[in-house]
C-alpha cells in the first residue's frame, strides 16, 4: 500500500489504521522525540511481520555502521523464509546523506511487495533540495512523527498505568507527576514503576512521588523562580542546593534558569498586552501547564525584575565560561542577586 502523508498526525493515524486492519504497507518512517511511542509502534510492526522461528532470517537491520546502498538493495531483494514478508529496519540513518541519491530514489520508488521497509530515527529532516528523492519518499512512505504528548493525553495514560499495577492516583497527582518529570513517556513509565514498587498502599499520595521521583532540571528551576516570586528566598536557595546535590553542573543550571527567566519576561510582556497562557505556549513552544504556571509566576513580579533577571543570568553564564571563579559560588551568587532584585519589586 502506498500512502502520501500529509503531516505527522496523518502519518501516525495511517500507521495505526494499517496495524489495526493488519494491512501493513511497504514503507514507514517512524521519527520524533517521543521514543516510547516510536519503539512501541516499531514493536507492533515487528509482531505483525515476524515470528520467533524465522525472525533471524526475515529481519534485516541496518545501522550507521552497516548501512550502504548495496546492503539496502540486498536486504530489500532478499526473499522471506517461511513467511509472506520480510522486514528491513534502517535505524538512525539520514537517507538524504547517502551520496548516490539517484540509486536510492530508484530503490524507494520500486519497493518489493514481499518486504516492508521501516526507517526508525529520532529526527527526520527531509532535504527538499534533493527533489526526486524527497518526492519518492513523500509518495511511497507513511511519515509517522511521534511528538511529546499533551498533558491532557498523558493524565489518563498515567492513571491507566497505575491501575494496571493495582494502584489508584488522583488527577491532580497525575498533573504533579508531569510537573516533576516532564512529558517524556519513557521517563514517566520508569518513574511510575518506581512509585508502585515503593508504595505499599492501594492509593498513591504525594509523599510517594516525592520519596522516589527525581525531578527534572526544569521542574526544580520552576520551583526556584516560583520561590523568588513569592519572596521565599531561603527556599529558592534550598532548591538550588537540591540540584547541586544531584551533581547537576552549574552551567546547565544557569542556562535553565536563564531560559525560564526569558519565558517569564515574555509572559510579563504578553500579560501587559492583554494576552494569556495560550499565546505564551505558542511563542515559547512549551506545554500548556508550563505556560499557565509561568503566567501565574509573572503576575507576582515586575517587568523590571524580569528584564534584570535575564541580564543577571546572561552575565553569570558568561562568568561561568570565562572566569576561574568557583562555579557553584557563582551560581549561588546568581540566586542571591535575583532574590535582591525581587525584594525591590
Amino acid at each position: 500500500m502506498a500512502a502520501k502523508p500529509s503531516g505527522s498526525s496523518a502519518g501516525c493515524a495511517q500507521l495505526k489504521k494499517d496495524l489495526r486492519e493488519k494491512r501493513l504497507g511497504s514503507f514507514y518512517i517512524l521519527s520524533g522525540q517521543e521514543d516510547y511511542l516510536r519503539r512501541y509502534y516499531l514493536g507492533e510492526i515487528k509482531k505483525q511481520l515476524l515470528d520467533e522461528l524465522t525472525e533471524s532470517f526475515n529481519l534485516h537491520r541496518l545501522t550507521n555502521e552497516t548501512f550502504s546502498l548495496q546492503a539496502l538493495s540486498d536486504a530489500l531483494q532478499a526473499l522471506p523464509m517461511m513467511a509472506d514478508r520480510s522486514m528491513v529496519l534502517v535505524e538512525d540513518v539520514n537517507l538524504f546523506d547517502c551520496g548516490d541519491t539517484e540509486t536510492l530514489t530508484a530503490l524507494l520508488s520500486d519497493l518489493p511487495s514481499e518486504c516492508c521497509l521501516v526507517v526508525h530515527t529520532e529526527e527526520f529532516k527531509p532535504d527538499k533540495r534533493k527533489k526526486k528523492l524527497w518526492e519518492a519518499i513523500e509518495k511511497n512512505a507513511v511519515l509517522a512523527d511521534f511528538a511529546y504528548q499533551s498533558e491532557t493525553d498523558l493524565r489518563p495514560w498515567i492513571a491507566r498505568h497505575f491501575r494496571s499495577a493495582g494502584k489508584q492516583i488522583a488527577p491532580e497527582l497525575c498533573t504533579y507527576l508531569l510537573q516533576q518529570c516532564g512529558l517524556s513517556m519513557t521517563r514517566l513509565h520508569g518513574e511510575i514503576l518506581k512509585i508502585c514498587a515503593y508504595s505499599g498502599a492501594e492509593t498513591i499520595v504525594r509523599s510517594d512521588i516525592d520519596a522516589v521521583v527525581e525531578p527534572t532540571l526544569e521542574a526544580v528551576v520552576f520551583q526556584i523562580t516560583d520561590a523568588l516570586g513569592q519572596r521565599e528566598y531561603d527556599r529558592a536557595l534550598e532548591r538550588l542546593h537540591v540540584l547541586l546535590k544531584m551533581q547537576t553542573e552549574p552551567i546547565p543550571i544557569v542556562a535553565a534558569i536563564g531560559a525560564q527567566m526569558r519565558r517569564l519576561y515574555a509572559a510579563k510582556l504578553l500579560q501587559n498586552a492583554g494576552k494569556g497562557a495560550d499565546a505564551l505556549a505558542s511563542l515559547c513552544g512549551i506545554a500548556p501547564f508550563a505556560a499557565s504556571k509561568t503566567m501565574t509566576q509573572a503576575r507576582r513580579v515586575s517587568e523590571r525584575f524580569c528584564r534584570r533577571a535575564v541580564e543577571h543570568c546572561c552575565r553569570t553564564d558568561y562568568q561561568l565560561k570565562t572566569s576561574y571563579d568557583d562555579p557553584e559560588r557563582l551560581t549561588e551568587l546568581l540566586i542571591l542577586t535575583l532574590a535582591e532584585e525581587a525584594s525591590h519589586d
